[in-house]
């Protein structure tokens, strides 16, 4: 017997129809009937549950993955640190442990995105300046008029007052000390010295570390002539063996350059220069210009305020600073000269932390006088590269046009870089070599520039640590004035913990 599907479905449908008509009465069937559920398929919904299953797992798994992240880059500090409420909780009367400084302060760095790329930023009230990108590396900045020309006067008026001193002697002594302090063997220093560690000292080499060690700027021509007048190239190849250098004392070179007589131009740096303090007491344009360079780097104020006083200096025609970091690397034997009093250890070797530089022109110079920086955006930086065939890119009495940037003083204009690296956590990194930099001769008229640097270490235990200790001088000496007694300072109007360096 054939079952007549579509005649059934219509009898259905006919049926559904005269329920659903209104104002009819429905029909009762002597027995009750449900309509059947309708079946979804099985392959659909097990298809369903596993796609919501394998992105569910993803998801788990992409948590845990981010909770590991986390973990491990954070290190301990976050778990001893976890709010700033937990913080303020510790007793006053207890301090904190060193090795539990929370990290807590970041350091912003601005970004450049290209050379030539112009920002505005707001400094002064009613007033925009524009910031342009001159270099990437170092990530160097220039702001026209950052200074006005009354600002600019009073600055050099104020270091005038006060006096200029030379900024480097003509030939410094005691040189040994540092050598028998560490009892380095000639084998040792001459390992040191072999940057390529192919057993011969290249004039590089030697020159590198004489204008480090004794601030004389040696060229070829004079490391040749002394070689002749010692009698240390035994074999003429311009190159020292071991055994060639075993035969020379430490202050040999020095003593040959005093016999011979020293001229200011043969020093790393010709000029004059003072320092003047930006804290309270002090004349407003130089706490307005610290104020400004606290907006302009974006940097937390307190470690803008205990950075280095201002350095102002004077250039007279013949003046120069050849090529030259303003700060140098740190390692775990090295220690910050501002925060020494805080690293607990002491260490024959010492740099200055110098984050960010901030320099102003205070006038525009007749002739010469740049700022250069001869490896800026370079593909690479090798040091031996900066001394090829007698061409010295770091000599800003001869080679300043070699150089790959070089900004004109202009009255007003600050520019500033970055000396260091970010270390991809928002503190202090490696230190940018590109930042390597010199102040060209003057061949006419005199120079006027001044300092900001920016000190931090990039030990972040030993930078919380310092700002720690200044602050409870700094409330020490606020109680013993409030009480009317002297205080350890004495009757000087403030305590800098830096020294000139």
């Amino acid at each position: 017997m054939q079952y007549d599907l579509s005649t059934q479905d219509q009898k259905m449908e006919a049926h559904e129809s005269v329920e659903d008509e209104p104002g009819s009465s429905p029909i009762q069937p002597p027995m009750s009937r449900e309509r059947a559920p309708l079946q979804k398929s099985s392959v659909c919904s097990r298809s369903y549950f596993m796609v919501v299953m394998i992105f569910f797992h993803v998801y788990i798994i992409n948590v845990i993955a981010l909770l590991f992240y986390v973990h491990y880059n954070n290190g301990p500090s976050s778990k001893e640190f976890t709010s700033s409420t937990q913080h303020q909780h510790n007793s006053f009367d207890q301090p904190v442990p060193h090795e539990r400084f929370p990290q807590t302060m970041h350091l912003p760095r601005i970004e450049g995105i290209r050379v030539g790329h112009v920002q505005k930023v707001s400094l002064v009230p009613n007033k925009v300046h524009q910031m342009r990108t001159l270099s990437l590396k170092p990530l160097l900045f220039e702001v026209p008029g950052f200074l006005s020309d009354e600002e600019c006067r009073v600055v050099i008026q104020l270091a005038q007052l006060k006096g200029l001193m030379e900024s480097q002697v003509m030939v410094p002594d005691g040189q040994e000390e540092l050598t028998e302090q560490l009892n380095l063997s000639p084998e040792e220093i001459f390992n040191l010295l072999d940057l390529n560690q192919d057993n011969q000292l290249q004039p590089q080499e030697i020159l590198t570390h004489s204008r480090v060690r004794d601030g004389i700027w040696l060229t070829p021509e004079n490391l040749r002539e002394i070689y002749a007048g010692l009698h240390a190239d035994s074999d003429g190849n311009g190159l020292l063996s071991l055994d060639e250098f075993r035969m020379l004392s430490g202050d040999a070179f020095q003593r040959f350059l005093k016999r011979r007589g020293l001229k200011r131009s043969q020093l790393v740096r010709n000029s004059r220069h003072t320092w003047l303090y930006q804290g309270q007491g002090t004349h407003q344009v130089l706490q307005e210009v610290r104020k400004r360079v606290t907006l302009l780097t974006r940097l937390p104020s307190e470690l803008v305020d205990l950075s280095e006083p201002l350095q102002v200096v004077r250039y007279e025609q013949g003046g120069h600073y050849h090529g030259h970091h303003d700060s140098g690397p740190v390692y775990p034997e090295t220690t910050c000269t501002h925060t020494r009093l805080a690293a607990n250890s002491s260490s024959p070797f010492e740099t200055s932390c110098r984050y960010i530089t901030v320099l102003y022109y205070l006038n525009s110079v007749e002739g010469g006088g740049e700022t250069t920086f001869p490896v800026a955006d370079n593909r690479t930086y090798e040091e031996l590269s900066l001394i090829q065939n007698d061409v010295d890119l770091l000599d800003t009495r001869k080679n300043c046009d070699k150089g790959n940037l070089r900004v004109k003083p202009s009255k007003g204009t600050a520019v500033f870089w970055y000396n260091y690296l970010s270390d991809g956590r928002g503190w202090v990194g490696e230190q940018d070599e590109y930042s390597l930099h010199g102040g060209c001769v003057v061949t006419s008229g005199t120079k006027w520039v001044a300092n900001n640097w920016i000190n931090v270490d990039p030990d972040y235990q030993r930078q919380a640590r310092y700002q720690q200790l200044v602050s409870q001088q700094q409330q020490q000496q606020q109680q013993h004035e409030t009480q009317g007694e002297p205080s350890e300072s004495g009757s000087s109007r403030h305590t800098d913990p830096h020294v000139e360096l």
